[in-house]
């Protein structure tokens, strides 16, 4: 897909219910125009809200035929999913 575009942004160090709604909308608005890659090295808590929001967004990728890659998980990003058991839900959208 050549002719679309693909964004970066930083899941901000507090990712909980109160940045969902803006993360949601610059999410939504860089899927719409290609793939989209979610840095996750500055994540110290994130709520279970916005992993779920997340999920949301790499399906809503997939419809539009994009990609949502997840890079450099933090390590409380990676033992947030650990004690959810996430981790096979996410594994996909791993970047390398």
């Amino acid at each position: 897909m050549s002719d679309t575009q693909s964004k970066q942004i930083d899941l901000p160090a507090i990712a909980d219910i109160g940045a969902v709604d803006e993360l949601r909308d610059e999410m939504l608005e860089a899927l719409n125009a290609g793939d989209l890659e979610i840095n996750l090295a500055h994540v110290e808590r994130v709520s279970t809200n916005a992993l779920f929001m997340l999920l949301s967004a790499a399906q809503t990728a997939k419809n539009h035929n994009y990609q949502l890659m997840l890079s450099a998980p933090s390590e409380h990003f990676s033992s947030a999913l650990e004690t959810l058991g996430l981790e096979s839900a996410f594994a996909p959208l791993m970047k390398g």
